[in-house]
This record gives structure tokens, C-alpha cells and sequence, in this order.
């Protein structure tokens, strides 16, 4: 890899990985939904005008039925979900748990019908994530309440869902487009709940600038260099950087929050990664090969199949 291709996967890594840190910031001073609406608004605000200059925008909107359905999926319900979780459990424990996307995927996988096989690699994979979930949950029952859990798992099933919408039915499409479109729809619908609930006081500098560095940085800035990254490195390697986000999340969420390292997520991180990694590994193909090219929005249609979400 060169040296231009590291600093983006670097970029990427550290990106993705802030995300939970910020949102904790946010839902501590302003409303969830509020929360949501100003990181999608930023993000479509910037990536908007790009995608209206280089006309990526009406071959998105001409396919706006499967659109409609990967803002939801993608965006419009995760976001709230994950930040609506974040006023129960702590940063870190909401990015070990997303950590599990690609657990789910290969569940949504096998239901959607796909030509992998499920090999005894994959099932020892979900075996070992779904055991560190477990382990999350058991040994740090006094720190997740069942409502948190339940809000995780909309986001883990959406995050592992959307991926498979962009692949089959919008993977043609320009990404920029794409992104631009589905943030901009997402903006809209949240616009009005964002009116009705804004808080009776301003918010503090601190809360407004994670919003703000949400939609700057975690959204458009981070779409647009993994874009970059994809062009670099290839979209196979781009992927790896969902392995070491989670990282980045406990991280920041134990030295700048001072939230605890508990015995569960340090159990529960390690089991979940190594269960995603053995559950995302290549498989055997009952069908031919697919060719190793993607959407710049998306991880190759192998390792999209797997939920390997490259967006939080």
C-alpha cells in the first residue's frame, strides 16, 4: 500500500471510530432527534453541491423507490436508534456493539438467498460474536438496560440490512449521488421533528460542535475519503477499517469520557471481532465468481453481502 493509501486508511479508521464519542456529546445537552437532524443536515448541505456539480443527482432520483429505502435502512433509522441508545449505555459499549453488523449480515444473508455457503468457518464465527455479545451483556448487566439492547439491535439489523439494498438495486449509480440524495431525503423528514422538539435553552458549545463535527468530519468529510481510499487501495482492503473502528470507539470513549473499561467489553470486544472476522471470511461459491469491483459507497458486493458497513 502506498504511502497516500495508509494516510486514508488511517483517516478512516480514526474517522469512523469517533462518531460514538461525539453522539454521547450530543444527546447530553440536545434531544436525540435533534442530534440526528443536524449531523444529516451538515453532511447534506456539503455533499449536495458536489453531487448538483458533477449532475450525479438525477440518475439517483430516477431510481427513488429502492432510495427511499436505503435512507431508512442506512440513515434515517439508525442514527436515531444508536443516538436514542447512547442516553442509556456509554459510547464505547454502543461501538463494540455495532461491531456485530457483520454477524447479522451473514443471518441476512442466508435469509435473502445468497451463493455462499456457510461453512463451518462462518458458523464458529457467529458462534464466538454472538457469545461475546453475550458476554457484554452478562457481565455488564448493570451498566445495559433491555430497552438500550433492544435500540442496538434495530441498528445492528439496519446496518447490516442497507447494505444489501445499495448493492442490488442503486450499486449502478453514481456514489456521491447516491449519499447526497439519500442524506438530503433524510433531512427533509427529520426537519419537522427537529422544530417540535428543540430544547427551551441554547444547547452548550461543546454539544453543538459534536453535532457540527458529526456532520462535517463523520459524514461528508468521511464519505469523501472513502471514496478516495477505495480509489487507492482497492475496495477489499478499504474494508478492514470496520475492525479496527470499534477499537478507536473504546478507546475514545475511556480516556476523554472516562467511561469504564468493564471485564465485559473487554471480554465481549475481543470475542466479537475475532467472531467477525472468522464469520466474514471468504467462502466457497456455489455460483461464479463476482468480479472485484464496487460502488464507491460500498465495500465489493462480497463483502457488502457480509454487512461490512462502512459508514456509523
Amino acid at each position: 500500500m502506498s504511502r497516500r493509501g495508509w494516510s486514508l486508511f488511517v483517516a478512516m479508521c480514526v474517522i469512523w471510530g469517533i462518531p460514538y464519542l461525539l453522539i454521547k456529546v450530543g444527546v447530553s445537552h440536545l434531544p436525540p432527534v435533534d442530534v440526528v437532524f443536524g449531523r444529516i443536515a451538515v453532511g447534506a448541505l456539503v455533499l449536495l453541491p458536489l453531487a448538483l456539480r458533477r449532475r450525479e443527482l438525477a440518475p439517483v432520483l430516477a431510481r427513488w423507490r429502492p432510495l427511499v429505502v436505503f435512507a431508512m435502512v442506512e440513515i434515517a433509522v439508525p442514527w436515531l436508534f444508536l443516538s436514542e441508545a447512547e442516553t442509556r449505555i456509554s459510547s464505547s459499549l454502543s461501538g463494540l456493539l455495532v461491531a456485530a453488523v457483520p454477524l447479522a449480515a451473514v443471518l441476512i444473508v442466508r435469509v435473502w438467498g445468497s451463493t455462499e455457503n456457510m461453512t463451518r468457518q462462518r458458523l464458529l464465527g457467529l458462534a464466538v460474536g454472538l457469545l461475546g455479545v453475550a458476554a457484554v451483556v452478562g457481565l455488564d448487566v448493570r451498566h445495559v438496560t433491555v430497552v438500550a439492547l433492544l435500540e442496538m439491535a434495530v441498528v445492528v439489523f439496519c446496518y447490516a440490512l442497507g447494505p444489501q439494498v445499495l448493492s442490488r438495486h442503486l450499486s449502478d449509480l453514481p456514489s456521491l449521488g447516491v449519499v447526497a440524495a439519500a442524506l438530503s431525503l433524510c433531512a427533509v423528514l427529520y426537519l419537522p421533528a427537529a422544530l417540535l422538539v428543540r430544547p427551551a435553552s441554547a444547547p452548550p458549545a461543546d454539544a453543538l460542535l459534536a453535532v457540527l463535527g458529526l456532520g462535517l468530519v463523520c459524514t461528508a468529510l468521511a464519505f469523501t475519503i472513502f471514496f478516495a481510499l477505495i480509489a487507492e487501495v482497492g475496495p477489499v482492503r478499504s474494508t478492514v477499517i470496520t475492525y479496527v473502528n470499534p477499537v478507536v470507539a473504546v478507546l475514545l470513549g475511556v480516556l476523554l469520557l472516562h467511561e469504564p473499561f468493564t471485564l465485559g467489553i473487554g471480554v465481549g470486544f475481543l470475542l466479537v471481532l475475532l467472531g467477525s472476522v472468522l464469520a466474514t471470511g471468504r467462502g466457497t461459491r456455489r455460483g461464479p465468481a463476482a468480479p472485484d469491483q464496487a460502488p464507491l459507497t460500498a465495500p465489493p458486493a462480497e463483502a457488502v453481502e457480509l454487512g461490512r458497513n462502512p459508514g456509523t
